[in-house]
């Protein structure tokens, strides 16, 4: 069955940094033509909580996808990691989506940190937004590691099977 989802991808926020690898795994899956699914991209959202929030809630109630898959940059870590909650202050809100079931047998890691930063507050606010609106669309919140030549495939192929896998919730 094929089912919409909403990628998003964040700009650069620090003068190194030639690209965003949340947004260079999004420009690597607009080049495969096998996909199965409808893939929704919002690409280099600014790095500023509101800004960056308040897009994605426009473009989740503008859709209305199947799911949501927002993705940011983790440059120390070397594999994706699906980040199981976000938090907010004293607030806590986890994924709705079974994370055993869907990293198993990948090359994926849980996450319980994802970052006190702008991929936090994002995530938090997602995730907020569909408990208010009482909306059951799955979402999570994948960290992507730099990629390169030695990573690209095993990442796009685990970042596929996530997808696959997100599909049946």
């Amino acid at each position: 069955m094929k089912r919409s989802f909403l990628l998003t991808s964040f700009d650069t926020w620090l003068p190194h940094q030639q690209s965003n690898s949340s947004d260079d795994l999004l420009i690597e899956l607009a080049k495969i033509d096998s996909i199965s699914h409808t893939l929704i991209f919002l690409r280099k959202l600014p790095v500023d909580v509101a800004l960056a929030s308040a897009q994605v809630i426009a473009k989740i109630a503008e859709l209305q996808p199947d799911a949501i898959i927002c993705c940011g940059m983790a440059e120390k870590r070397t594999v994706l990691t699906v980040e199981s909650r976000a938090v907010w202050g004293e607030s806590v809100l986890e994924t709705t989506v079974d994370l055993q079931q869907l990293v198993a047998a990948t090359g994926v890691e849980i996450g319980y940190d994802c970052g006190k930063f702008v991929c936090e507050g994002l995530y938090y606010s997602v995730l907020a937004y569909l408990r208010q609106a009482q909306l059951k669309i799955p979402c999570i919140f994948v960290h992507v590691p730099i990629l390169t030549g030695e990573n690209l495939s095993s990442i796009i192929g685990d970042f596929l099977l996530i997808i696959d896998r997100l599909a049946l919730c």
